[in-house]
């Protein structure tokens, strides 16, 4: 039913804001309760997008209207009616802790997910139980968070709308995101990886990987992808224009160190003990 609406409502328009406002309130409940999301991981280990999902947020700020959402004079607040925060409660288990975050509607939000002010989760996330939130991260629209991973303070994951057939960026369980990492373009990032402070990926990023000497890009239609538990620092690797010797310029990359090993767990299992 929702499919149809999305497909209507895109093909022909909104008549009545009343009824799109009820298509709306059930639309973003179904995101939130994780019974529809923008993009899936098939059994054999692929992601498919749900363009039709992308589609209906992407109405939900075409056909919004503003509405005052301000709890007093010292807290102003303004947004489509379509676009609101996300209503929380105890018994969902989630420590949402005070301090200046945010958490729009039509965001799933597992059990035991922690969110360290301030931080920022758009709509159509996707973000599994267990993950922490650091302060100052962002996770943008559509993106998707596996379960039991660590988004470090400032880290970005970006989020993607349009064109409604792209990729969100995709991070698996069990990952370590460090701090003032940049993750966007449809990146997917394996299972059990590690990015290290200040790692920056994008579509046309090139990652070099030295246990395997060999070099991973996006092909096409297929995005850049992180392998599993690929331990991933910034480097960086020279420019070989004459212009660029007679400077000595080089540009940043990321490089795959090692892969994840029993010493690196030991080093990222602080996550449990903050539980």
């Amino acid at each position: 039913m929702l499919k149809e609406q999305v497909e209507y409502f895109s093909q022909n328009g909104i008549a009545n804001n009343e009824d799109f406002f009820e298509f709306a309130k059930n639309f973003t409940n179904k995101l939130e309760t994780g019974e529809i999301r923008s993009a899936w991981r098939d059994t054999d280990g692929t992601w498919k997008v749900n363009t039709w999902v992308k589609t209906g947020i992407h109405l939900l700020f075409q056909y919004g209207t503003m509405k005052d959402y301000s709890i007093d004079a010292n807290f102003k607040f303004f947004d489509k009616n379509t676009l609101g925060p996300r209503e929380m409660k105890l018994e969902d288990n989630i420590r949402l802790i005070p301090g200046g975050s945010a958490i729009r509607c039509g965001v799933f939000i597992g059990e035991r997910v922690i969110c360290v002010p301030p931080m920022y989760i758009n709509i159509g996330a996707y973000v599994d139980s267990g993950s922490m939130i650091d302060s100052h991260a962002l996770i943008g629209t559509c993106a998707q968070i596996g379960k039991n991973v660590h988004i470090s303070a400032a880290a970005q994951i970006g989020g993607v709308l349009e064109p409604a057939g792209a990729r969100p960026v995709i991070i698996e369980d069990d990952v370590m995101v460090g701090g003032n990492c940049g993750v966007y373009e449809g990146v997917l990032v394996r299972q059990g990886a590690v990015l290290g402070t200040g790692v920056i990926m994008n579509a046309s990023t090139h990652i070099y990987d030295l246990v395997n000497e060999r070099v991973i890009k996006s092909n096409g239609d297929i995005p850049l992808e992180v392998p599993e538990k690929a331990v991933v620092i910034p480097g960086s690797r020279a420019l070989n224009t004459e212009f660029a010797k007679s400077f000595g310029l080089s540009i940043s990359t990321p490089i795959i160190i090692k892969y994840r090993d029993e010493k690196t767990n030991i080093k990222t299992a602080l996550n449990d003990l903050l539980r």
